[in-house]
Formats: C-alpha cells, sequence, structure tokens
C-alpha cells in the first residue's frame, strides 16, 4: 500500500519526515548533515576513505515504521522521500548488526548499503556497523 501523504521539514543540515495514510502516522526518518572532521567520523573505525568524509553527507539517524506497516515497503519509501529532499552526495547510517537477528543490516545492504567500518557512540552503546551509499 502507498504512503498517501508525508509531511517533511527541513531546516538547514537538519531533516525529518512524518509519513501519513488516511489521517494516521504510519512511520517516520530523519537525520542531519555531516562534514569533514564531524565526530560521527572520528568514531568511525577503521578511518573511512577521505572519499566520504571530505564534503557532507547526510547521516540518516533512524527510520521507524508502526507494526502493521512492516514488510511492506513503507520504510523504503519513507528512506527514498527523505533523501529525495537533500542534496550530499553519500548518505551514511549506524545498525545495530544483531538487530532482528540481523536482518536490519541486510536490509541496507538491499538498499546499496555498504559496510565501512565500526562505531560504538557511546559506552553504554553496542558497537554498531557504519554502511555507506551514493545518494
Amino acid at each position: 500500500m502507498a504512503v498517501a501523504n508525508r509531511w517533511v521539514l527541513t531546516a538547514g543540515t537538519v531533516a525529518s519526515l512524518l509519513a501519513y495514510t488516511d489521517g494516521h502516522a504510519i512511520g517516520y526518518a530523519y537525520g542531519n548533515r555531516i562534514g569533514h572532521g564531524d565526530r560521527y567520523w572520528q568514531r568511525t573505525s577503521p578511518t573511512p576513505a577521505e572519499e566520504y568524509t571530505s564534503g557532507p553527507a547526510f547521516a540518516l539517524k533512524e527510520i521507524g515504521v508502526r507494526p502493521a506497516w512492516r514488510g511492506t515497503g513503507t520504510a523504503r519509501r519513507i528512506h527514498d522521500a527523505l533523501l529525495a529532499t537533500r542534496d550530499e552526495p553519500y548518505v551514511t547510517l549506524m545498525v545495530n548488526p544483531s538487530a532482528g537477528d540481523g536482518k536490519v543490516h541486510e536490509l541496507n545492504g538491499s538498499w546499496g548499503y555498504k559496510d565501512i567500518g565500526r562505531s560504538q557512540p557511546s559506552p553504554a552503546s553496542p558497537v554498531l556497523t557504519v554502511m555507506i551509499r551514493a545518494n
């Protein structure tokens, strides 16, 4: 089923999207622009290729879809709609490799993301896989 309505907010370096159908929120995504020297890159090991870090990139922070809408392609439509508002050449995200027994990582790979390293954003955080793709 298609996402009937969506609302995108872009304020400088931050962008978010709320997806609705029949007047009910069904999912969201948000992220922000990162640049050369950003702590996002500083926490990534091994150091990412300069190709990715020398200019701006969009860091996709989170995508969420209501349970009834999972497995319907809604997350991909939300993802693509949000990225259509961005002009950064690369999009990066972090994923817990064990989330969904590895299915979340696999899904991101099917969307064109590739692994480039690992990151642990905080001492309480699990070690995450850093992924990237061209936008």
